[in-house]
C-alpha cells in the first residue's frame, strides 16, 4: 500500500475508533447515571449524539475507503475496511432505524420493556471497534 494513502487510511481509522469509544462506551452509557436524567431526556440526547455520531462515521468511512482504493491496499487492510463498512450499514440500515421507532414511542410517553436492540447495537459496535483496530494497525503497518 503506498505510503500516503497508508498513513491517512490508519490515521482516518483511529480517529473514526476514538469517536466511537468515546460515544458509544463512554457518553451513552454514563448519560443515564447523570443526576436528573429520564429515560426520555437520555434516549433525546442519546438521539441527536448517535445522528451526529453516525453522519460522521459515514464521512470517515467514506475517506477511509478512498484512501484504501487509492492505495493498493493488502487483504488484511481490505478485509478490516470491509467489515468496518458492512458493520456501519448494518447499524444504520437495520438497527438504528428499530431503536428509533422504539425511541419514538418511549418519547410519547409509552411504557416499554428494555430492548434487545441496543444489545445488537452494542455488538456491532464491538465488533466495529475490533474492524478498526485492525485496520490501523494493518494500515499503519503498511506505510
Amino acid at each position: 500500500m503506498n505510503e500516503t494513502a497508508a498513513d491517512v487510511a490508519g490515521a482516518v481509522a483511529f480517529v473514526w475508533l476514538g469517536l466511537v469509544l468515546g460515544i458509544s462506551f463512554l457518553e451513552a452509557p454514563l448519560k443515564f447515571r447523570a443526576p436528573g436524567v429520564t429515560v426520555r431526556i437520555g434516549l433525546g440526547i442519546g438521539r441527536l449524539v448517535f445522528r451526529a455520531l453516525n453522519a460522521a462515521e459515514v464521512v470517515l468511512a467514506a475517506v477511509v475507503a478512498a484512501a484504501v482504493a487509492a492505495g493498493g491496499p493488502s487483504l488484511a487492510v481490505t478485509v478490516f475496511t470491509v467489515v468496518a463498512a458492512v458493520v456501519l450499514t448494518a447499524q444504520l440500515a437495520v438497527v438504528r432505524p428499530r431503536l428509533n421507532r422504539r425511541s419514538d414511542r418511549v418519547l410519547t410517553g409509552e411504557h416499554l420493556p428494555r430492548s434487545r436492540g441496543h444489545l445488537y447495537y452494542v455488538a456491532l459496535e464491538a465488533a466495529k471497534v475490533a474492524a478498526l483496530t485492525g485496520l490501523g494497525i494493518s494500515a499503519l503497518a503498511a506505510a
